[in-house]
């Protein structure tokens, strides 16, 4: 890979055991800039066997990890941190160029990435028990918390080293070991990741990356017994498969599914801040964002001045190549993304509602899609209930708190929501009401590594980040001891 200040960061091997594996039939899987279409490399197509041994690799590793003491996998966990931080450019630049996102974007999700290194490196430390007042005189009631486990995890696309570590670091600080299955279209960041850990004293078997088919692997993460926990983040349709396939063994699983985000604009809220915020939320990574604003709920007695402002800040936004500073948005992720956008948008079109700004293909790229935003959206339209996924905003209006409210909790997803308003009571009510995991009022932008990250009712369960990301990679184990005599 052109341009790199440290070329051993581009790897396209696995990572199996400290050592660099390819798949042994040869096979592997080729990897495609989004914006150019150019090749930029390939990695290899692992058989189901292979997976296994790298899991037999992760178990012998286990036993030794877990015995360390929390500090010393702390340390390790900083110098890989550090490592990350001298990296800071060269892993953004492999990141943009897998994924298409603008280069200021992906050398913030490496910040943002490694600060979960850091938290969790530290949050290790102070994974404490209990001793529970007893109800005999003759017995004491201790719980200690133990490692859950060797640990999988399958991440996605759009975030291909913030899922990583967010997943990553809290099992190994708790004591666990952990396999990591990257999509393939973005396998080069969690690549270049496992050669800085190694780089940093990584113990062998303690992290793996392992690629290929994602039905051939999940498979064997699924269901090898000697797996403990599996952590999954996409779409929630996969997760309820992964889900069925875990029950076999009954693992521990944490889901972080789908979301159709609300983004709820009150008559009393800031609109320049509010227009700000929704620009964040809404185009961050081409809309390409679990959390992303999918629909915007803007009062009818501001609606026509927000989206002016709206439609002027929208106008900005520079659409091209991620590898141009100047870059704001970059390419969908592949045809199939394209192709959706334009449906969703088709159909609402179709359907009465009214273009306000973009709504075309960008000549920067095939997969370039100009920020758009629709107004006049009714639940006849497939974009008032599906998850987008790309550059589009629709808005819908809305007359009183009461109705907003019930149209927003109306999806089986339930992950982040958004809403904008200065009125102190209304904050405690919106917020009490809202059926989402996460709630954002005043801006558009929720996630950090202090905070928990997860959702409720189909975005599935469990949470990331802080000090209750790490509780799910321990098990709690209760300690009944006589003291008589």
């Amino acid at each position: 890979m052109n341009h790199l200040k440290n070329a051993k960061l581009f790897c396209q091997s696995c990572f199996i055991n400290n050592d660099w594996q390819d798949a042994q039939s040869g096979k592997t899987i080729t990897v495609n800039n989004p914006f150019s279409g150019e090749i930029i490399g390939s990695v290899p197509d692992l058989s189901a066997d292979e997976v296994r041994q790298a899991v037999a690799f992760a178990t012998l590793a286990q036993k030794s990890w877990s015995e360390q003491t929390a500090a010393h996998r702390a340390k390790i966990l900083h110098r890989w941190a550090d490592l990350i931080d001298d990296n800071l450019d060269d892993l953004a630049r492999i990141m943009t160029l897998e994924q298409g996102k603008p280069l200021k974007e992906s050398r913030g999700e490496i910040g943002y990435a490694n600060s979960f290194i850091r938290f969790f490196a530290d949050e290790g430390k102070r994974i404490y028990g209990d001793v529970i007042p007893t109800t005999n005189a003759d017995l004491r009631y201790l719980v200690l918390k133990q490692p859950v486990g060797v640990c999988a995890a399958i991440t996605p696309w759009n975030f291909p080293a913030a899922m990583i570590t967010r997943k990553v670091a809290p099992a190994l600080a708790a004591g666990c070991a952990m396999i990591v299955k990257p999509d393939s279209q973005t396998p080069f960041s969690a690549l270049a990741l496992m050669a800085l850990a190694k780089q940093a004293g990584m113990p062998a078997g303690v992290v793996q990356v392992v690629t290929g088919d994602a039905a051939t692997i999940g498979s064997v993460l699924t269901q090898d017994e000697r797996i403990h926990k599996l952590s999954f983040t996409g779409s929630t349709t996969v997760g309820k498969l992964l889900m069925q396939q875990c029950a076999s063994t009954v693992k521990k699983l944490s889901l972080e599914l789908g979301g159709n985000a609300p983004f709820i604009v009150f008559e009393d809220a800031n609109l320049e801040q509010a227009a700000t915020g929704l620009i964040l939320s809404k185009y961050r990574n081409a809309g390409q964002t679990c959390v992303c604003a999918n629909r915007i709920y803007v009062q009818n007695s501001v609606k026509a001045e927000f989206l002016a402002i709206l439609k002027q800040k929208v106008a900005t936004l520079k659409v091209g190549n991620g590898l141009d500073l100047d870059t704001d948005i970059g390419p969908l992720i592949n045809d199939k993304a394209l192709q959706k956008v334009q449906s969703l948008l088709t159909d609402a079109l179709q359907k009465g509602a009214t273009l306000i700004t973009g709504g075309q293909t960008h000549p920067a790229s095939p997969l370039s899609f100009m920020p758009t935003v629709i107004d006049g959206i009714t639940p006849e339209m497939d974009i008032a209930h599906q998850e987008i996924f790309g550059p589009i905003a629709p808005v819908f209006g809305f007359d009183n708190e009461d109705e907003v409210i019930q149209a927003a909790n109306d999806t089986e997803y339930g992950l982040a929501a958004y809403f904008y308003t200065q009125n102190l009571a209304r904050s405690w009510r919106v917020c009490e009401k809202l059926e989402y995991g996460m709630v954002a009022q005043n801006t558009g932008l929720l996630s950090n590594e202090v905070a928990p990250f997860g959702g409720v009712k189909q975005s599935g369960f469990g949470r990331e980040g802080s000090k209750y990301g790490i509780d799910e990679y321990v098990s709690s184990k209760y300690w009944c001891v006589n003291v008589a005599g």
